[in-house]
Order: C-alpha cells, then structure tokens, then sequence
C-alpha cells in the first residue's frame, strides 16, 4: 500500500477516524489516477504547483462544489505536510493555495412543532423497524449526535442505570451525552425487539437492519427524510438537519453555548457558533416584548 505510513500517521498520530483516514486515501488515489494520465509519473510526491492546479481545474469544470473540492485539496495538503515533516520533500506545493470561495449555507432547522409532529403524532408501527426508527429521530434530536455516530453505536455505548450515552466523535474522542427518561424507555423497547430478530450477524452493534446486519447511513438518512417528509415542507430533510435543532432549540431556551459544544463534540466554541443566528432571532423578540423602554 503506498500510503501506508501516511495512514499510520493518520490514524496514530492525527487520531483521525477510519472513516476520515478513508476519504483522505481515495482523494489521494483519485489525485494520484489523475497524475499518471495527465502527466505519465507515479510519483505524487513530485508534482508541482500548476500540475495540482490543473487537477482542480478539472474538478471545478467537472461541476464538483468548491465546498468539496477544499475538501479534496486539503486532504492532499495534509499528505504534503507529511511528506514535509518526515523530510521526503523540501518545499509543500500547495503552501500558498488559497481555498475556493463556498457560499455559506444557512441551515433552517426544524421547528419545536414539527419534530413533535413526528415524534408525537408519527404511527410507528409496533415493529422492530418502528421502534427503531423511533428511537433513531429521539436519539438524533435529545442528544444531537453525528449520522456516522450512530450508526457506530455500539450496546455497550448505552449506560441504562446512568442513563447516559457514551458517543466516539471525530478524532475518536469520547463523550458523554445524557439520556432523556423517554429516550430511555425507548431504547429498552427497542432492544426488546432486537433479540426477537432470527439472526444478528453484528452483536455488539446497537442499530441494526431487520436482517441482523450493521444499518448504514443511507438507510439512516432515508429514515429521518421519510418521516420528516410527513411533517415538514423543508428542502433539507436529513439527520443533520436534526442536530442542527438540537443546538438551535437548546440555545433558544437559554442553554449555555459551552454546554452545547460539549453535547455536540465541538472542538472549539466557533464551530458551535454557527447555530446561534436562529437563536438570535428569539433573543430579538425576548428584548421587545421585554425591555422597559421597548415601546417608546
């Protein structure tokens, strides 16, 4: 494998997750095809500034968002670096690449009366997919995990007794998120129905397919769209999306946004940021209908 040691370097040093250390590869597999057809050298290492600029190029007019193509150029930029800090290069040729301009996306939540819509008012069927589903939306919006979190679940990940939750984030840092009452009662019903299944091929793993297998993140997002589609007439229907409520609706009741990094798994208070714009909006209405002198 080519870039073994820089996975190595990946995983052990950067403590990226596999599924990171995953992307970073196929970016680099798909940068390293483009090279040998291009410019007839195997070696990426070597490459120069304009060689890597003509990959974006490529990417931009193959309509690939610039969003995703910093994504792509920064996984390269991160092997460049490495090839740097082990003394395979002397010079990083992206070292003064400047990121594609991306247009911020304002992420509309859903509103506290459509997720009860759902949750509420949904008839999840007395199934094992229903209770699934329904402890999938409850768990998404109580403790505002990432998709790849949850499908990554494990029945040891669940303290019942604590009622707590026991979530791998990104860069395999832990956290622990508590669990609501109903959330809880869910959940046992849930496993319940898990071990009435004829088969489980992935024991440890906690959200499974009716066949017994790992459930995967296209499932997960087609659960969360199906049953959101019932209840809201948003474009965005995603687990994300979800999340994206959690934060909002917590700010907006006056949580504390250091509390809500740490629920999310933030690694810094900017990213957590990004959620408060709706809160402001309810600050907004809290001042005029509250301040002494808002009426004069």
């Amino acid at each position: 494998m080519p870039f073994k040691p820089f996975t190595d370097y990946l995983l052990l040093e950067k403590n990226y997750s596999a599924l990171t250390v995953k992307a970073y590869l196929n970016d680099l597999v798909r940068f390293s095809e483009f090279v040998k057809s291009e410019y007839d050298t195997d070696d990426v290492s070597q490459v120069n500034y304009l060689q890597i600029r003509s990959w974006i190029v490529l990417l931009v007019e193959s309509g690939i968002a610039n969003r995703s193509i910093n994504r792509k150029v920064s996984a390269l930029n991160t092997y460049y670096k490495f090839l740097l800090k082990v003394g395979d290069i002397n010079i990083n040729p992206l070292a003064k690449h400047k990121a594609l301009k991306t247009s911020k996306k304002i992420q509309v939540p859903f509103s506290e009366k459509e997720i009860a819509s759902v949750l509420d008012d949904a008839k999840f069927k007395d199934s094992f997919e229903g209770v699934r589903d329904k402890l999938i939306i409850e768990l998404f919006y109580s403790t505002g995990i990432r998709r790849i979190e949850l499908v990554e679940l494990k029945l040891t990940s669940f303290n019942i007794h604590n009622k707590t939750l026991k979530v791998l984030g990104k860069r395999n840092k832990e956290r622990i998120v508590p669990l609501l009452h109903a959330v809880s009662t869910t959940l046992e019903a849930y496993l319940k129905k898990r071990e009435d299944l004829p088969s489980i091929s992935d024991e440890e793993i906690l959200f499974l397919t009716k066949k017994g297998v790992k459930i995967y993140e296209t499932l997960v997002y087609r659960i969360i769209n199906d049953y959101f589609s019932l209840a809201s007439s948003k474009v965005k229907k995603s687990p994300h999306i979800l999340r994206h409520s959690f934060a909002t609706h917590l700010l907006n009741q006056g949580a504390d946004l250091n509390a809500v990094k740490e629920l999310l798994g933030h690694s810094s208070l900017a990213a957590t940021q990004i959620y408060t714009h709706n809160s402001i909006s309810e600050l907004k209405k809290v001042h005029v209908n509250t301040h002494p002198r808002s009426k004069k």
